[in-house]
Formats: structure tokens, C-alpha cells, sequence
């Protein structure tokens, strides 16, 4: 398939060069230093959205991987001024599924078809594949199933169900992530204080790892970790707005979700104090790549 590609951050650089080898690719970003490494990697630039559309032929399928809020808005805006029925936009950022829905209804009057595909794997993707949760019409999915097949490993790829879905299921995704990543913060932070032990919390990382009900990649990141020098590590923990929008979810609906809560206000409480949990949280939140700040 041929495809444009626009936003070369940590995420977006590599997945192109997932892509590149199976898929013809034009890509574009407002940072100049982001299109060299492309062009570095064999893949070709545009230098405007513009451009990107004028060297896509026929019906044009373009990926979108930048900032999500007021970019991703005025970005597919833009773009759609050089598109035209039949063509395909797709937000594979973390928007609120809320302007995934507004964003799929602009387009839909002007007979642009678009999806929202919520994408984990963080900088990771590109060894592991990427998980990827895709919303919008079904027949517009089937038609992109090439790329999500390049882009995951073993078909690790679903089809969610219709638009704002994809980014919907990303967003309670990511609030589970903020859940787990607190109870291993915080129950490290129990090991290491219990000082008679003088427990090795990096052993213990790796023992888990091993056929435990606790294992998990999280839990396999832990171990790296250990291995950094938290004296110089800051216990302030950022949030990139998905935790915060599945806990307002949570009030709209009147549904109980104290776990979810409480790890999004401990990552508010981290930017006032420097708690050993807090660089675990920190830190883990780095290894797989972090994201854009709220």
C-alpha cells in the first residue's frame, strides 16, 4: 500500500520504518531534523501537507501521529483542504475520543472516510509490534488491515467497533497502566523500607517476572530500573490526559473507580515531593517512552 505519514516523533519515526520495508511511504513534519532521520532511513519527505497529497496517487490513505488536542484538530483540517471523497484519514494519537467522534462527523460531510486507532507499544513498537484498537466504519478498517498487519505482531489489531471507540478503549488502556505501575511503585517502595531484609529489589523484579501472577512487561522494565542511580532521578510524574479523561468518564457515568482515581492523584501529589515510589513511577514511565504532557 502507499501511504502518507505525517508527525516523526518517538512514535511516528518508528513505525515508519516498520512500514517502509512492506508499504511506499511520504511522510511529512514540521521539524526539519525529524524528516532528515526519515530521509536517513531511506524514506521519502514532503516538505507540506500539500506536497504529501500531490505524491499520493489515487484514493490517499494518510496516517496522523502528532500532538493530540488543538494539532490533531487543525492538522486534519488542514489536510482535509487537499483531500477528496473516498480518501482516508487516520488519528493514531491519544485524542479524546470525544474529538475523534467530532473529527469523524467533519469529515463525513465532506465524504472523507476516517478511523481512530488508539496505538500502544510506546518506543518499544517497533521490536514488539503495536497494539493497535481501531474505531470507525468497519469497511474502511478492512481495507487498511495491510498496514495494522505490518504494524503488529501476530494480528495484535481489532476492529473496536464504530468512531470514537478506538480512542475510547485507548483511554481506559492507559488509566490501567497508571493503576499497575502505582501498585508495583508502591509495593517496591514496602520492600525497600523494610531495612533488616536489606532486600535486592532488582532480584526480586526478576523473580516475579518468572511464572508469577504479577509478571508482566512492566515488571521485566522494573529491572532496568534498579539499575539507575535514583539519587539523581526526579519522583515528579507527569500525566498525559488520558488518566484524567477516564476518571471524568467515570463521574459522567456514576461508576466507582477508586484504583484508577487514586493513581492519577498520587501523580499529582509527586510534583510537590520526592518519594521513593515516585521514581519507580518516574522512571518505568520513561523506559517505554512517556508521551506528551497533559
Amino acid at each position: 500500500m502507499k501511504i502518507g505519514f505525517i508527525g516523526l516523533g518517538k512514535m511516528g519515526l518508528n513505525m515508519v520504518k516498520k512500514l517502509k520495508d512492506d508499504h511506499e511511504l511520504i511522510v511529512f513534519d514540521v521539524d526539519n531534523k525529524a524528516l532528515q532521520k526519515a530521509q536517513e532511513n531511506g524514506i521519502e519527505s514532503a516538505n507540506s501537507m500539500k506536497v504529501l497529497t500531490q505524491k499520493l496517487d489515487g484514493s490517499k490513505i494518510i496516517w496522523l501521529m502528532v500532538p493530540s488536542g488543538k494539532i490533531t484538530n487543525e492538522t486534519i483540517l488542514e489536510l482535509s483542504k487537499f483531500l477528496k471523497e473516498d480518501d482516508i484519514i487516520i488519528d493514531g494519537g491519544n485524542s479524546h475520543y470525544k474529538n475523534s467522534i467530532e473529527n469523524y462527523n467533519l469529515l463525513k460531510n465532506k465524504k472523507i472516510s476516517f478511523l481512530d486507532i488508539g496505538t500502544s507499544g510506546g518506543i518499544f513498537g517497533f521490536e514488539n509490534g503495536y497494539n493497535l484498537m481501531v474505531g470507525g466504519d468497519k469497511k474502511i478498517y478492512e481495507k487498511i488491515i495491510p498496514l495494522l498487519k505490518t504494524l503488529s505482531k501476530e494480528n495484535s489489531f481489532e476492529y473496536m467497533g464504530k468512531s470514537g471507540s478506538g480512542h475510547f478503549v485507548k483511554m481506559i488502556h492507559n488509566a490501567i497502566e497508571y493503576g499497575v505501575m502505582q501498585a508495583y511503585a508502591e509495593g517496591f517502595e514496602l520492600l525497600k523500607e523494610k531495612k533488616e531484609f536489606d532486600l535486592d529489589l532488582k532480584k526480586i523484579s526478576k523473580l516475579w517476572n518468572k511464572n508469577s501472577v504479577i509478571r508482566s512487561w512492566l515488571l521485566t522494565l522494573l529491572e532496568d530500573v534498579f539499575d539507575d542511580n535514583f539519587e539523581k532521578i526526579s519522583g515528579y510524574v507527569e500525566d498525559s490526559g488520558e488518566g484524567r479523561w477516564a476518571v471524568k468518564e467515570a463521574i459522567d457515568q456514576n461508576i466507582s473507580v477508586p484504583v484508577l482515581a487514586i493513581s492519577l492523584f498520587e501523580r499529582f501529589s509527586s510534583r510537590k515531593k520526592d518519594m521513593f515510589r515516585n521514581k519507580i513511577l518516574s522512571s518505568l514511565r520513561n523506559k517505554f517512552g512517556g508521551h506528551k504532557t497533559f
